[in-house]
């Protein structure tokens, strides 16, 4: 006994609009890189699942790979996140301790020299420098005054 699974026409309009949506996003470097994330490995697998041969469903092996690989790439997400949290706050750390010292910064064409008089602790924390504030990744020294 054969079995074809065929997509309806509706079916198939709709995932042609979520693959020219996906291309489109990728070519205008809007994308992941080619990469697929956890709610895309999601899509594919409930997609999977939907249209699946009754008579020969997917093996156990396959389905706990799948869920292996998936949770996989939950942990890595949430790694990213642990790490740009931990990014930012070097880098507020890294302006802090400049607080007192001199600095020497790039801002556009000029190179400015002074002294760190305060700093903001945000996700990209600034340094008031000669009465003006400075984004902290525009130091390129920092020295003792």
């Amino acid at each position: 006994m054969e079995l074809k699974a065929v997509l309806s026409s509706q079916d198939m309009a709709e995932v042609n609009q979520i693959v020219q949506k996906h291309n489109s996003m990728v070519n205008q470097g809007k994308g992941s890189q080619n990469e697929l994330g956890k709610d895309d490995f999601l899509k594919l697998l409930i997609t999977q699942l939907s249209y699946q041969d009754p008579t020969a469903p997917m093996e156990d092996k396959e389905f706990i790979a799948q869920m292996a690989q998936f949770s996989t790439l939950e942990q890595m997400t949430s790694m990213a996140t642990d790490f740009s949290r931990l990014a930012s706050l070097l880098e507020g750390n890294g302006a802090s301790a400049a607080l007192g010292k001199g600095v020497e910064l790039v801002d556009g064409e000029k190179v400015v020299q002074g002294v760190v008089k305060a700093v903001t602790r945000d996700v990209n924390p600034e340094i008031l420098v000669n009465g003006m504030y400075y984004q902290w990744n525009q130091v390129t020294k920092v020295f003792e005054e």
